[in-house]
């Protein structure tokens, strides 16, 4: 007599081996997905510095991160970005550029970092925050609290012409907020944003000492899976530096250490000296 079919211990085999396959292959879509994720941050940092690059051709220097100076009082829906509740009501550096269509801050604008990993409820889910950065120290605002931070991110932004190792100084990079500097990446014991609302954006994404800023309870709990894993692979940020190249680096090589009241690492990489 002829058998058909299957008997049970081929089909526990055949489930067994479908089941390896699908462990095997599981991992490495997603880290092939993490990989894409990463290359496009990478491209739209290119095209945010490329479109910085003409604003300064155009301009003789970069755009102010923000700025507050021309901007009304009472904004329009079209130019406002952020929540009028927790951010100050200005233009930012990604206004100046003319670069996002009728201001299309979509999920696939290239504002947007695809690998922010920020949970999604109205207040957090701004293009202000979990994305990318400038740095304040070449980007700097129109005005601040001089007060809180004194006059290091108030004035003329600077143009990278004026930066003395472009090469080695970071310009836009894989940020909690949308501005960023040397007091995001630092244990010392300084005001980090003069912002108190937002003091919990600002950070760079897989900083060791974001652990125990959670703990100090200084990062937003929206903001604390991106601010400890990071969004790349091996805790790295992307970083468009200066002089246009694009890199990965880890996150900790931007750390600013306190020691004897000195600060070390601050320049080039976050100091335009």
């Amino acid at each position: 007599m002829k058998r058909t079919g299957f008997t049970l211990i081929e089909l526990l085999v055949v489930i067994a081996i479908i089941g390896m396959l699908v462990g095997i292959l599981i991992p490495a879509l997603r880290a092939a997905r993490q990989r894409t994720r990463t290359v496009i941050c990478g491209s739209n940092l290119r095209q945010l510095f490329l479109a910085m690059a003409i604003y300064e051709q155009e301009n003789g220097t970069c755009p102010h991160g923000f700025d507050d100076s021309t901007f009304s009082l009472i904004p329009s829906s079209d130019d406002y970005v952020g929540n009028a509740a927790y951010d100050k009501m200005g233009r930012w550096w990604f206004h100046f550029l003319n670069i996002i269509p009728e201001q299309d801050f979509g999920k696939d604008s290239i504002l947007r970092c695809p690998s922010r990993s920020t949970k999604s409820i109205p207040l957090e889910d701004s293009i202000l925050c979990g994305n990318y950065g400038v740095n304040r120290s070449i980007c700097k605002d129109s005005s601040g609290i001089t007060s809180v931070v004194g006059s290091e991110f108030v004035g003329t932004p600077l143009g990278t012409h004026q930066v003395r190792q472009p090469a080695k100084t970071l310009l836009i990079v894989d940020s909690g907020y949308s501005l960023i500097s040397w007091r995001g990446a630092t244990n010392a014991n300084v005001q980090l944003f003069e912002n108190p609302r937002r003091e919990g954006n600002f950070y760079v994404p897989g900083l060791e000492i974001n652990e125990e800023r959670i703990l100090k309870k200084t990062i937003s709990p929206n903001c604390q899976q991106d601010a400890v894993y990071g969004r790349h692979p091996n805790k790295t940020v992307n970083v468009a530096f200066a002089d246009g190249h694009i890199n990965r680096v880890k996150a900790d090589d931007l750390f600013v250490e306190e020691t004897d009241d000195n600060y070390s690492n601050r320049s080039p990489l976050w100091l335009p000296r």
